[in-house]
């Protein structure tokens, strides 16, 4: 799906976008300008808002909720690459100089999107101040998360990348809760095999030994880190 079916031109508050650091630099006037061009997406979970390898032609904010960026192995198997946060680009091929988008945007929530056409990137990124700078600091972070995820996949044992993919979700998307910290979005075991590299198999059987332990609370596809620091001793420990 390249579109929502709610995809239209609206009047946004121009305070959607001023404490977002590629337009943080930018007065009212400048973002009402670029508010003026964009286009508003709502998806619901489970949608992909553009597949990889198609033409790069639009470049996207998320506003609200979740989205998973997916890469796709010779062999047709799924990888979930990155999760992106409200507040972020994404879709950003022009940044990388790329004409078509290196991985599928699937959201991981309901979200509320906007997009650009990505004709007018060079104009963004020479009329705005920080726009640029702000994007390709963005993409440095991003790089260095998957070249860390990397590392684990081939020094750390599988008990350990699954301990640093939830301590890394629960960093990025997590909440407290009465008892510890919730992750911000359904995700499944499943999920979570791609994230790491394992069999479902393998997943399910350590998130079960965690959960009689105390350490996690599973339920209704929501995870709760209930001891974020014995899960830290997880992730270095020595097998």
């Amino acid at each position: 799906m390249q579109a929502s079916p709610s995809s239209r031109h609206v009047r946004l508050d121009e305070s959607l976008l001023a404490d977002l650091p590629p337009f943080s630099k930018l007065d009212g006037l400048a973002i009402r300008n670029i508010l003026a061009k964009a286009t508003t997406h709502r998806f619901d979970a489970g949608v992909s808002v553009f597949e990889e390898g198609n033409a790069a032609d639009r470049f996207y904010l998320l506003l609200d909720g979740y989205v998973r960026a997916v890469r796709i192995t010779p062999d047709g198997d799924q990888v979930i690459a990155l999760h992106i946060s409200a507040g972020q680009l994404f879709g950003i091929a022009k940044a990388l100089g790329r004409e078509t988008y290196p991985a599928t945007a699937i959201t991981a929530t309901e979200t509320l999107v906007l997009s650009w056409p990505t004709s007018i990137w060079d104009d963004f990124s020479a009329r705005y101040d920080g726009f640029a700078t702000e994007t390709y600091k963005a993409v440095g972070k991003r790089i260095g998360e998957m070249n860390n995820r990397i590392v684990e996949m081939a020094t750390l044992h599988v008990e350990q990348r699954i301990a640093c993919a939830l301590l890394r979700l629960i960093n990025q998307t997590g909440h407290k809760v009465s008892d510890g910290i919730e992750i911000d979005f359904q995700i499944t075991r499943q999920d979570l095999s791609e994230m790491t590299g394992t069999t479902l198999h393998t997943v399910s059987r350590m998130l079960s030994a965690w959960e009689k332990s105390g350490v996690i609370k599973s339920r209704h596809k929501k995870i709760t880190v209930c001891d974020p620091h014995q899960l830290v001793v997880l992730s270095t420990a020595r097998v």
